[in-house]
């Protein structure tokens, strides 16, 4: 089944990771950078409370 959606995605991730030569220490610094650049666009969630196991 080829889902055109999925299809873009993949391409777009294999076109950013081939302009750095797949490199992921260097893509990685590049997403740092641009989060930087766009905080007003980034999502902020609270954490989470730890959930309690019950023990036997």
């Amino acid at each position: 089944m080829n889902d055109p959606i999925v299809d873009e995605v993949r391409r777009i991730r294999r076109d950013y990771a081939k302009r750095f030569d797949y490199d992921l220490q260097a893509m990685a610094a590049d997403l740092r950078k641009r989060e930087k650049q766009h905080q007003d666009q980034l999502a902020s969630y609270s954490p989470r409370p730890a959930r309690r196991h019950k023990t036997a």
